[in-house]
């Protein structure tokens, strides 16, 4: 609730303007003071514009907040779409059809993975086996990397236009800092001596 401004004529009295009005025609203060200490002091100005900016910034991070919301769900928009949730579900339900036909012939499956391959297999010596599981090791982790160098491999076209770009950036942040090493000196030599 707004306190009723006593310097505003239009407000009904009240009792500091029925005080300063007798103040008024007593003589004791004019009229023209009254006004001069009527105008707002130039800090109260400024927290009222810094009132005003913490308002705007609130409603630009609101807003920016809402924008990502709408990007957000913008770019999920075709993940939960209907025909692509159809088409997750008809691959999941072929790959749960797969591993229940593993699951049946399991016993057939392990029968055939023990029996040799075409009648031919490689006999290893016991004292060589723990290098076999060490290779077996390396093997799987060279499998499991394999998709990152390929695409290592896939980028190394686009190189060439990648280390380009970074040059030019270099430069550019060479000559900004270039300029404003050279705006640090000129404003360290126009600042005066200090006084002891």
């Amino acid at each position: 609730m707004a306190a009723a401004d006593p310097w505003d004529p239009a407000s009904a009295p009240n009792p500091a303007g029925l005080l300063l009005g007798h103040i008024v025609a007593s003589g004791t203060v004019t009229q023209e003071i009254l006004d001069i200490s009527k105008k707002s002091t130039p800090c109260f100005v400024n927290f009222s514009r810094l009132q005003q900016i913490t308002n705007i910034q609130a409603e630009i991070n609101q807003k920016n907040l809402e924008i990502e919301l709408l990007k957000l769900e913008k770019d999920t928009a075709d993940i939960v779409h209907p025909s692509f949730l159809a088409q997750k579900c008809q691959t999941l339900q072929s790959m749960n059809n797969h591993l229940e036909a593993v699951l049946k012939e399991k016993r057939s499956l392990r029968q055939r993975l023990l029996k040799p391959m075409c009648q031919e297999n490689l006999p290893i010596e016991a004292v060589y086996h723990r290098y076999m599981v060490h290779l077996l090791e390396l093997a799987v982790t060279f499998i499991e990397r394999l998709e990152t160098h390929l695409e290592t491999i896939r980028n190394i076209p686009h190189l060439n236009t990648n280390l380009k770009k970074m040059r030019v950036r270099k430069r550019e942040r060479e000559i900004k800092t270039s300029t404003m090493k050279e705006n640090h000196r000129s404003a360290a030599s126009c600042t005066p001596p200090t006084r002891d």
